[in-house]
């Protein structure tokens, strides 16, 4: 060893007291109670217990197209989105896809209360965003020690299956142009502005229907002046009108998530 290498030795070694630990740079965005207000569910916790995740909470991007979970494996993460809305989707064995419920904001995809819980659909990201995440073991820990989050996931859980409920009866006695107005609707309740990016194609594809079926659907709203379609983008322009028309097939599942975001305004 040179003496350079010594003297740079003696330097870094005197530059850190007797005992001192060397700290990490963290390498991802600090969570803050603004940002992690984005989530409704996160934003409804008391500042206390929001606070005591946030060494558990990690910001993440959500890619338009990614698989958060798939049928049958393991919930590694609970994702919190923010801008992000994610589909749970049920796959068939012949590649047959239904859409069973949308979460955004307002809500919690993943949570899985028992170590080894296998997820019993798909979740895919929708529309491009972003969200918090954490392990699931982390949330179940969270979830035992009792308090303000058990009570709020429980009363999510409730409103979630509401909208699962409603989109089975829907599927089975709504009309085309109904089921479409329920779709753009919960994708509007979770959206910043009135339009939306999205194909045929894929509508067709959420809603199990052959995409004719869909573009004479849009087609006949189009006309009613309930809203307008030009390449892969939709633009709501009568929401009320959409909402009457859909009917039942929306009107349920709204109110449910209604009245939990009056609860989570009382938390």
């Amino acid at each position: 060893m040179n003496n350079t290498q010594v003297n740079a030795t003696t330097k870094t070694a005197r530059a850190l007291p007797v005992g001192a630990k060397a700290i990490k740079v963290a390498s991802r965005p600090a969570v803050t109670y603004t940002g992690a207000q984005q989530n409704e569910l996160l934003a409804a916790l008391p500042r206390e217990v929001l606070e005591s995740l946030f060494e558990h909470l990690e910001m993440v991007q959500l890619p338009f197209g990614k698989e958060l979970f798939e049928f049958g494996n393991a919930m590694e993460y609970v994702h919190f989105p923010t801008s992000a809305i994610v589909s749970l989707l049920y796959v068939m064995e012949d590649g047959a896809t239904t859409e069973i419920a949308v979460i955004g904001h307002e809500g919690v995809v993943g949570v899985s209360l028992f170590e080894g819980e296998r997820a019993m659909c798909s979740a895919v990201v929708q529309a491009a965003g972003y969200g918090y995440r954490m392990k699931a073991e982390h949330l179940r820990a969270a979830f035992a020690r009792g308090g303000a989050l058990p009570a709020l996931l429980m009363r999510y859980n409730t409103a979630l299956f509401a909208q699962m409920a409603q989109n089975a009866v829907g599927g089975r006695h709504s009309s085309i142009e109904q089921k479409l107005c329920r779709w753009l609707l919960d994708r509007l309740d979770r959206s910043p502005s009135n339009s939306l990016k999205v194909t045929q194609e894929m509508i067709s594809i959420m809603l199990g229907v052959r995409r004719e079926s869909i573009t004479a659907a849009a087609g006949k709203l189009q006309d009613e002046g309930l809203i307008t379609y030009r390449r892969g983008n939709i633009t709501v322009l009568d929401r009320s009108g959409l909402e009457a028309y859909a009917g039942e097939c929306y009107k349920v599942a709204k109110t449910e998530f209604d009245r939990l975001r009056l609860d989570v305004a009382r938390c």
